[in-house]
């Protein structure tokens, strides 16, 4: 079953949207994240992805507290990321409440430390974020394509251990024009022991459907949920489906 893992991002700790993730493209959306989370759960939600973009800015995280006061009020399994580049940085999100963290541009810069991080809290915990751009690895914050194939980051990964991916396509994140399902569809032909979680564009709950179809391990919703295009009651469906 496709798990349904809406985003919260935060800047200040209030819950905004960036746009290809483009600090000049923000919208907020809500000034108290726990209330915001606390209306997932009351739909039947179990996953959060929470991404503290202050400290992706200051390479530490800096939204500690709020993955706190989330994680002490609501029972979400919550995956953290932003700006853990230290493992003193992932043991203080594990220890704020944090079931899983996220390892985005440190997985591509220090593929040993991350590679470590999964051997020593297991491949559960660590979920490896895979940034993409066409067929390509992106880095520097998005804004560059790098040479370094996708399917070729993840295969080495699953290699040294890895199993969950949040596959994320930065030219589409944040504008709501749909997600990039022929990529999705070929990552799960060629590497079907990879959980790979689907991220950008998810705009309807037809992509959804055809995410589901694909065989993804999840999807993440942002915008479409804060602009209103998927209703939280409309998934229902996905979360008690059989």
């Amino acid at each position: 079953m496709m798990e349904i893992i809406p985003a919260i991002d935060l800047i200040g700790g209030q819950c905004v949207r960036l746009t290809e993730g483009d600090f000049a493209q923000q919208t907020t959306y809500d000034s108290n994240p726990l209330e915001v989370a606390k209306r997932f759960e009351a739909y039947g939600i179990q996953r959060l992805h929470l991404v503290d973009l202050d400290g992706a800015r200051a390479k530490k995280p800096v939204n500690l507290a709020v993955l706190e006061k989330i994680a002490a009020n609501t029972n979400l399994t919550i995956d953290f990321g932003g700006g853990l580049q230290s493992e003193e940085a992932v043991r203080q999100a594990f220890e704020a409440g944090a079931a899983q963290i996220t390892a985005g541009s440190i997985a591509v810069r220090e593929p040993e430390t991350v590679q470590n991080w999964l051997q020593l809290y297991g491949p559960v915990k660590i979920i490896v974020g895979a940034d993409f751009k066409g067929s390509n690895i992106a880095i520097s914050a998005w804004t560059e394509e790098s040479s370094y194939a996708l399917q070729d980051f993840i295969y080495d990964y699953v290699r040294h251990g890895a199993k969950l991916f949040i596959c994320t396509d930065v030219s589409k994140d944040g504008k709501l024009q749909g997600p990039s399902i022929e990529t999705y569809r070929q990552l799960q032909t060629t590497l079907p022991e990879a959980g790979i979680i689907a991220s950008g564009g998810v705009t309807t709950i037809q992509d959804l459907e055809v995410l589901q179809e694909i065989g993804v391990t999840g999807a993440i919703i942002g915008k479409a949920i804060y602009e209103g295009t998927i209703q939280l009651k409309d998934l229902e469906r996905f979360i008690y489906a059989d």
